[in-house]
């Protein structure tokens, strides 16, 4: 994207209408029939039954676990950015390369929630890290996590939050200083993001809704949400409803999980989601991108969980 071009987003005071016509040609959409499922690197089990970030060895358990894809971590600590270095990207793509697998998104994600992007200046380098590797590896969006000490609910003096809402949804009221924070500083990274082609994936605790108009203040379509269903329910929030608020072109890429006692699998009678609901809505907007597993499985059964997991969201979602 140009400079005259960003020039003109900032400037030209379009609101939330004017998201669904710039946001379809950031970039262009797979086959609806190439239904796209991969797993954050976290919840990928070794053989010895081991996760963690950043390992890219672990490609081939993902391929025999039928998963097509992966969210790989940028960085856990200060001291730990693999992504950063060339030759453990390069490892990245010599095994998708070798599996026929996709890097289909970089996250931002517990460093982040350690090192938060609305009150830590050095937290703008975790985001541009990101954003530089999803680059390399072809991706078109990372994920940026509110979680923990990053979240951007206002919390009272037992840290407690405050649900403003009077309907059947919950709405809870927002940190403004770290919200007007979160903006200033997503404006400053934007540019990068534009100049790439990769979108900026919120993802948080907070409302479809409180996301569009940080969104709108920010004045950038490749700013976008990463939308978590598990954690919007939990929420107390509309989940179907939010999916055709934020449309296809604002929602850049779905993390699966379900919530419940001891839920492993998605068709667990102890679920709390309306799957076939939540299913609709993205089937509606003509959701095409990439889902990903946020879900390990039982303990020592990850293949064969995952497995399942995965028949199941390609049924339910494809």
């Amino acid at each position: 994207m140009t400079l005259e071009r960003r020039d003109f987003l900032r400037t030209a005071g379009f609101g939330l209408t004017a998201f669904g016509l710039l946001g379809a040609n950031a970039w262009s959409s797979e086959s609806k029939s190439d239904f796209k499922i991969g797993m954050c690197d976290w919840n990928v089990r070794d053989e010895n039954n081991r996760g963690g970030n950043c390992r890219p060895e672990v490609i081939p358990r993902a391929v025999e676990a039928h998963l097509r894809g992966m969210q790989a971590s940028v960085a856990t600590s200060p001291d730990n950015a693999p992504l950063r270095e060339k030759s453990v990207r390069d490892k990245y793509k010599e095994l998708c390369k070798k599996y026929d697998f996709t890097i289909h998104s970089v996250a931002a994600g517990s460093i982040l929630n350690k090192i938060p992007l609305a009150t830590e200046p050095q937290s703008a380098v975790y985001v541009i890290d990101a954003i530089e590797a999803a680059a390399s590896f072809g991706a078109k969006n990372i994920l940026t996590a509110f979680f923990g000490n990053g979240d951007l609910k206002a919390k009272d003096s037992m840290g407690k939050t405050r649900n403003i809402s009077d309907g059947q949804f919950k709405e809870y009221e927002l940190d403004s200083s770290r919200i007007t924070r979160l903006v200033e500083v997503l404006r400053q990274i934007v540019p990068r993001a534009e100049d790439m082609g990769v979108a900026i994936g919120l993802e948080n605790t907070i409302t479809a809704k409180q996301n569009l108009e940080i969104i709108e203040r920010v004045g950038s379509p490749m700013v976008q949400v990463y939308y978590d269903i598990a954690n919007s329910w939990s929420n107390g929030y509309d989940v179907p409803g939010e999916i055709k608020m934020l449309g296809k072109d604002r929602i850049c890429e779905i993390h699966l999980k379900d919530n419940g006692k001891d839920v492993t699998r998605f068709d667990s009678p102890n679920s709390d989601i309306d799957w076939a609901r939540v299913a609709k809505s993205c089937k509606d907007i003509g959701y095409d991108k990439w889902y990903c597993i946020e879900e390990s499985g039982r303990k020592d059964k990850f293949i064969e969980d995952t497995r399942y997991n995965v028949a199941h969201a390609k049924k339910w979602l494809g």
